[in-house]
């Protein structure tokens, strides 16, 4: 089974090809360029290193959200092309639950962060528990779905959960003196390699979902954006002020 994998919900932009339990090629990279510019050169790339008959893929994964809007839509927009293209389904991977996966089976709480902006986070609460049935070892446990909230509100329930906890994410940097300030459990951060998003995370648990079922068309497909962009608040005030 291969899956071809996209993620550009973030800062990063990451194609990954993953067949079966190997992890064919991963190309991620996070500088200064728009998705538009990076990632299908990218995906390009890897079909040539690999020798990749796109035909041969059985589905596309993709972080389908949330994230940044403009992010979101070239990833989605591209997955959909991919699919219509090559009649594959989609995996929608859920963005925070991807980022999650890559601290597969940790023994703390895991709860990636991604700054949202407006003081809010992107954000989740999971586990790994020992699996006898899954695939592998241990089955991600989702304690609080993927969510836009404020950093305070996130800490105040994982302080309820009363275990210790590893963030990761782009909002680390943004958050990381209110972490201190807010969380009276131990807690520590990724390092670098597994801090931000990946494709490869992304086919891994794309890969699990496609067993599950967990697909959709081309058409079917949308991102998961989870709150209005900033035009749409923008266009919302706006009308509010005309009814006032």
């Amino acid at each position: 089974m291969k899956i071809l994998a996209l993620d550009s919900s973030g800062l990063v932009a990451s194609v990954a090809l993953m067949e079966d339990d190997n992890l064919i090629a991963e190309y991620t990279v996070q500088y200064k360029k728009t998705h538009s510019q990076t990632l299908l050169p990218m995906l390009e790339e890897i079909a040539r290193m690999v020798e990749l008959d796109l035909s041969s893929v059985d589905a596309i994964a993709v972080a389908a959200g949330p994230g940044s809007f403009t992010g979101l839509r070239i990833g989605s927009a591209t997955a959909k092309g991919l699919a219509f293209a090559l009649h594959k389904p989609i995996v929608p991977v859920p963005t925070v639950d991807g980022l999650a996966y890559q601290m597969y089976g940790a023994k703390d709480v895991v709860c990636p962060i991604m700054d949202a902006r407006r003081n809010q986070v992107y954000t989740g609460i999971y586990e790994f528990l020992s699996s006898r049935t899954g695939l592998y070892g241990y089955d991600m446990n989702v304690i609080r779905e993927q969510c836009a909230v404020a950093f305070d509100e996130i800490a105040a329930e994982i302080n309820k959960i009363g275990r210790d906890v590893i963030f990761l994410g782009d909002g680390v940097p943004v958050f990381q003196a209110r972490m201190a300030e807010a969380l009276q459990v131990p807690y520590t951060i990724a390092p670098a390699h597994c801090s931000r998003q990946s494709a490869a995370a992304v086919a891994a648990l794309g890969r699990l979902y496609y067993l599950q079922g967990r697909v959709e068309s081309g058409a079917e497909h949308a991102p998961v954006y989870l709150r209005p962009s900033q035009a749409e608040r923008e266009r919302a005030e706006k009308e509010r002020g005309k009814l006032s």
